[in-house]
């Protein structure tokens, strides 16, 4: 990419963590010293945050994105970015950043520059979960319980000690409820459950949910542990940990391009990339190539070796 392909836009969340925004800020410096131009965009929300990538992608004199800010950031900017052939650049600033790290992007001022430069993009896969956007995941459950109570409990920008008191409580007061799963139209499972449906392979803490999944094949993992009880949760957590969850005959794993999960129960809670999601029911499906990414060389190899699009110098 060079300085006359036309500005880029630096769509920042200003509620991000303190100390990733002034690697942001240092990157900012290094475009401009490279005599890129570079337009600062301030967000005051997450539908504000859609509306400006949607803005640029539409603008000619656009060529590039980047965005400063944590998983909720990205899936707008991404969300505002659909079908744009604009790159995106990833500068992450929240408490798990899931997708940045799928990709290879730790938020160091050496590993932005160097993709940068690198210019390697990759086409990336969205999921809508009842037309809601996500980049990485969807729960249903127990998790969702609990992104909803540091939700609505959160001041501001959250760190891993604002899971610590939500996820007791839900642990200690949860009551299983029974989920029915349909994966392209076919149901897969009815019972008392956890359900998970995303494009990344590592979710919150790094633990490996969805072990196989690939943000680029066109295709959404699905990962459902059958529980009925907070000993048997344990257990799953445990054999998750260890990476050998998938080899259970308590444990579902499958790929499909559409997830419809219901329920005859009305207080299930879901949760999309860490954000509060739709009540049941809920269907999932997978949008191809909707955007491309600038990745690093550190990102998921089988990802790279299948869609390595361009550079963009």
């Amino acid at each position: 990419m060079k300085p006359e392909d036309g500005y880029i836009a630096y769509i920042v969340n200003p509620k991000a963590g303190a100390n990733r925004v002034l690697t942001a800020q240092r990157f900012e410096r290094y475009l401009a010293s490279r005599k890129f131009q570079v337009r600062v965009i301030l967000t005051e929300s997450l539908s504000d945050t859609c509306k400006h990538a949607n803005d640029v992608a539409v603008d000619y004199d656009c060529a590039m994105v980047v965005a400063v800010g944590g998983d909720g950031t990205v899936r707008e900017v991404a969300d505002g970015l659909e079908g744009s052939d604009k790159p995106l650049l990833i500068l992450p600033c929240g408490t798990e950043n899931l997708l940045a790290n799928e990709l290879g992007l730790d938020g160091r001022l050496t590993t932005m520059i160097k993709a940068f430069e690198s210019g390697r993009v990759k086409s990336l896969d969205l999921g809508k979960a009842n037309d809601k956007c996500f980049t990485s995941v969807v729960g249903f459950g127990f998790d969702g319980e609990v992104v909803g109570r540091v939700s609505r409990e959160r001041q501001g920008h959250i760190d891993y000690f604002d899971y610590f008191w939500p996820f007791w409580r839900t642990f200690l007061g949860y009551r299983f409820q029974k989920m029915e799963v349909e994966v392209d139209g076919q149901e897969v499972f009815d019972g008392t459950g956890i359900v998970f449906v995303g494009n990344t392979s590592k979710y919150a803490l790094g633990l490996a949910i969805l072990h196989s999944a690939d943000c680029s094949d066109g295709l959404l993992d699905i990962c459902i542990y059958k529980c009925s009880s907070k000993t048997h949760l344990l257990k799953h957590a445990a054999m998750t940990v260890l990476k050998q969850h998938l080899d259970r005959s308590d444990v579902i794993y499958l790929k499909g391009k559409e997830v419809v999960v219901s329920s005859s129960c009305l207080n299930i809670e879901t949760e999309i990339d860490g954000d509060p999601g739709p009540a049941l029911p809920v269907s999932v499906k997978v949008v191809p190539a909707a955007i491309n990414c600038v990745v690093s060389a550190a990102a998921r190899p089988a990802g790279i070796r299948r869609r390595v699009l361009r550079a963009l110098s």
